[in-house]
């Protein structure tokens, strides 16, 4: 009788599609994870996107990230992004933000309008395009990549000007962390002071830490609370920004709306609401916690891969001087809000 030949198993069209991609994210997640090991001054996230734009560039890499895993790179950059953020809520806690006081929390509000803002009439006057003085103005003013990507999730920005957004916020992030601890000094602030600056004007969590510890444990908590105070507004902006953009004059006829709260807003809230109840136990919430960097280290080193270098050198001079002019408004209004509410 001959021997019929066995089928090998046919992976899931999902699968060998998105698998490539995954896979490669989950690659340098994993280096992300490494070097920060070796470097623990830089956040994980911060190698996570300067892995991917590197991946980019690199003609062995680039012809896998724009071939065979462009599509599970950019289902990493939408749902891992969405993922990542639900779950940011858990760090979250409304009895810790109300016990900053209300002076405090006033200060916080100012300096993110201020800077969303000043950003976005500045990114115009400079002509940049797309979503980009948006998406720049969001990181600079709430949280970094994190913000960045979810404001482009609820618009449907386009993913370079995404990308991009990402890598100027993350380059100026990462300044902080050597600039503002060398200003301490001669800016007069004690370590209660320099915490709240560096929580009201460094965009990254990841970031502030980095830059509030040098200071000291007082530093690092003060600096923490105020920054998660600034990641609480990441839902009504996100919601404003939905809004706005459903009623943009130039939006074609029958074009689909996009959701006034989107879904991962609203995970997001719950998240805040359910760590607030005190209900979820600590070994839960270190774990949360683990899974939400990987996730989003996952989503930005996707968008890192999106860069084109060459597209952002084009208006490399207009970005840099928007992203210098942010950083320089935002620093300054923390610290004026500092000095204001002691």
């Amino acid at each position: 009788m001959p021997l019929r030949a066995v089928p090998h198993p046919v992976p899931p069209a999902g699968l060998r599609r998105n698998g490539p991609g995954l896979a490669l994210a989950a690659t340098g997640v994993a280096t992300a994870w490494c070097l920060h090991r070796l470097l623990p001054a830089v956040p994980m996230l911060t190698l996570a996107v300067l892995l991917g734009v590197t991946a980019g560039q690199l003609p062995g890499l680039r012809v896998l990230v724009t071939g065979p895993a462009k599509a599970g790179l950019a289902l990493a950059a939408r749902r891992l992004m969405r993922a990542g953020i639900v779950l940011l809520g858990l760090r979250l806690g409304l009895r810790d933000v109300l016990g900053l006081g209300w002076a405090t929390v006033l200060m916080v509000l100012a300096v993110v309008a201020a800077t969303f803002f000043g950003t976005c009439w500045l990114g115009r006057r400079l002509g940049l395009p797309g979503d980009q003085p948006l998406l720049i103005a969001t990181g600079y003013s709430i949280c970094g990549a994190s913000a960045i990507g979810a404001v482009g999730q609820a618009t449907g920005s386009d993913e370079e000007d995404i990308a991009t957004s990402c890598a100027l916020v993350t380059l100026c992030g990462t300044l902080a962390i050597a600039v503002l601890p060398l200003l301490q000094g001669p800016l007069g602030l004690d370590a209660g002071e320099f915490g709240r600056w560096v929580g009201a004007g460094v965009h990254d969590v990841g970031q502030v830490v980095a830059t509030a510890q040098t200071a000291g444990p007082v530093a690092l908590r003060e600096a923490v609370l105020v920054k998660l105070l600034r990641v609480a507004m990441l839902a009504p902006l996100v919601a404003g920004v939905a809004v706005a953009v459903a009623r943009r004059p130039g939006r074609a006829a029958g074009t689909a709306r996009p959701p006034l709260l989107p879904l991962f807003v609203l995970g997001f809230l719950a998240m805040v609401v359910l760590n607030s109840t005190g209900a979820v136990p600590s070994v839960v919430l270190g774990w949360a916690g683990h899974a939400q960097e990987l996730l989003l280290a996952a989503a930005l080193f996707a968008l890192g891969s999106a860069v084109r270098l060459g597209a952002l050198a084009r208006t490399g001079g207009r970005v840099a001087l928007l992203g210098l002019a942010s950083w320089v408004l935002i620093a300054g209004a923390a610290y004026g809000g500092v000095l204001l509410t002691g």
